[in-house]
């Protein structure tokens, strides 16, 4: 079973998908990328569980329609200008196993409701502009920084940014180059002061042996000639 999607229409300045009635049909063959690899099913096909609509030019808001396909198991909706944010309602597909949104132009908090897809095995939500702390749990944890790259709002496991601390560290960086260019000054300024004390000690010892009128002390220490 498979949805049509030959119609579009308009609501106010945003463009709608409108998923139409699903209809019955088997097929020969067809090509998905699941999981991020491209695979062709050679095989009769007579429950829809697959949405690929990945490298598209779709926007607007994920249509609501989608959520609620009980029975999905693998989700493309990568490379698109797909907007908004994911509702809590992602958790009513509860045999998904493949998720990709990376890509495209999605906001807000990731639903924690996300950790409630015990089959989810593959993750992609790169690319886009959520932010908040990761849901924590269920196969969240499986999952590395490259499911949530490109987020800068982002924060907390898997990512290394925790929560309450800035995106960018250039000013932690800066205080460093700081604190080292300090520390390069005092040790110059010790240099110069232990040069200068050493002038003024053999200065002091010169003064005295000339007014001791013993100046040939001098003239044989540096073998000097009169």
């Amino acid at each position: 079973m498979t949805p049509n999607i030959s119609q579009k229409y308009k609501s106010g300045k945003r463009e709608v998908l409108s998923f139409m009635e699903a209809s019955w049909y088997k097929l020969d063959s067809v090509t998905v990328i699941n999981k991020g690899q491209q695979m062709e099913v050679i095989r009769n096909v007579e429950i829809f569980v697959s949405i690929d609509l990945s490298c598209n030019k779709f926007h607007g808001e994920i249509p609501s329609t989608i959520w609620e396909l009980q029975s999905l198991v693998m989700l493309n909706l990568s490379n698109n200008n797909f907007n908004g944010f994911i509702p809590s309602s992602i958790g009513n597909l509860r045999q998904l196993q493949s998720l990709d949104l990376s890509n495209n132009k999605l906001s807000c908090k990731i639903p924690q409701q996300l950790t409630s897809l015990t089959f989810l095995a593959y993750l992609n939500l790169s690319q886009n502009q959520l932010v908040g702390p990761i849901p924590q749990g269920g196969q969240i944890w499986t999952f590395q920084n490259s499911s949530f790259e490109g987020n800068l709002g982002l924060c907390d496991f898997p990512l290394s940014r925790k929560c309450g601390t800035p995106p960018s560290t250039s000013s932690t960086s800066d205080n460093h180059d700081s604190e080292k260019s300090d520390s390069i000054f005092d040790f110059g300024w010790k240099v110069v002061a232990v040069g200068y004390g050493c002038g003024v000690l053999v200065g002091l010892v010169i003064g005295h042996v000339f007014t001791s009128r013993r100046p040939n002390l001098i003239f044989k220490i540096f073998r000097l000639r009169v």
